[in-house]
């Protein structure tokens, strides 16, 4: 008999699409007519996934090179401004007005998340530098494309550039990005309530990892549908799942996870094997060791006790491309 084929959702083929400020790509539309390629964007993730690049000052219709720009807090003028302080040219309204069009032409891109050029005063995540009309500091704020685009997609996994250097913050985003990328799959499909509680059980100990009450309420969901719509459904059930998601994994709650995994093959296992997978657990649990030691060790054990829904959880058996991306392979 032939093996059951791998759910829509599954799907390692189709491609991963993220937007990206594109002088992160090395395009050459930085204010002084040069780039910020960012390694790790191009080599690493780029490898991996479908860029969507966007420029907002480019897009605006400015040239490179180009005058500078700046977060500026003027007075009687509410939050901030986006100022050519050269001219004095106030180009919020026009930035605002081209981000409302862009982003509803990235929602139809089926975008998975986002890197953004730290510092921006377009894309700038956190702390961009402002200034008050007389050049003295203002504090800092969030660059105007970025703060429409997280007003937009709210539970998008968006992140600065500089920030996915950090081996534990990348791992994180890209855990969201995949997550979110396996849901767009599974609503594409033509899904039942079997199929979405099949995606909920195999997201099990992902989610565990991150918030067990988020666990068991997203697993009513399916299981009533005759309380709501199928549409209402898929709200309700994606709204939670991405905030979930995006709450931290913290060591001390992937160590729970796993034990979590572990106790569900442990009455089958002999004492050796028992005593080697809960050392491996507390040792990660304490930092000594990388995840990657217990979430294989789980998954062998899990193959070997003949549960295949163990050994396939996403939390021990990512997609390939997120695996090379966090740098499990």
């Amino acid at each position: 008999m032939r093996d059951a084929p791998p759910p829509a959702w599954r799907d390692t083929r189709t491609p991963v699409r993220l937007g990206i400020s594109a002088c992160l790509l090395g395009e050459k539309v930085r204010y002084d007519g040069d780039h910020n390629r960012d390694p790790l964007a191009v080599e690493t993730i780029g490898r991996r996934v479908e860029w969507v690049p966007v420029c907002p000052e480019m897009e605006i219709g400015m040239r490179a090179p180009r005058p500078p720009i700046r977060l500026e807090r003027r007075e009687n003028q509410a939050g901030f401004r986006l100022i050519e302080p050269g001219s004095q040219t106030d180009l919020t309204e026009r930035m605002r007005r081209w981000a409302r069009g862009r982003l509803a032409a990235l929602a139809k891109e089926g975008i998975c998340g986002f890197i953004l050029k730290r510092n921006s005063p377009s894309c700038g995540l956190r702390r961009v530098k402002a200034f008050h009309p007389d050049d003295r500091p203002a504090g800092s704020g969030r660059g105007l494309f970025a703060e429409a685009l997280l007003r937009a997609f709210p539970r998008l996994p968006v992140e600065e550039n500089e920030r996915l250097w950090d081996p534990e913050a990348r791992g994180q985003w890209v855990a969201r990005v995949f997550a979110c990328h396996r849901l767009r799959l599974l609503w594409r499909s033509a899904w039942r309530k079997e199929d979405l509680a099949a995606f909920h059980a195999a997201h099990e100990l992902e989610l565990w990892a991150r918030s067990p009450r988020a666990w068991r309420a997203l697993g009513a969901l399916p299981a009533f549908p005759g309380r709501r719509s199928r549409a209402s459904l898929r709200r309700a059930y994606e709204e939670g799942f991405l905030d979930a998601m995006a709450r931290p994994a913290t060591r001390g709650r992937r160590a729970a996870a796993l034990r979590r995994g572990f106790g569900a093959i442990a009455a089958g296992l002999d004492p050796a094997a028992r005593r080697e997978l809960a050392a491996a657990v507390e040792a990660f649990r304490r930092g000594e060791i990388p995840f990657l030691a217990p979430a294989a060790l789980l998954r062998h054990y899990a193959r070997l006790a003949g549960i295949e829904s163990l050994a396939e959880q996403t939390f021990l058996n990512p997609d390939p491309r997120e695996a090379a991306i966090r740098g499990w392979t």
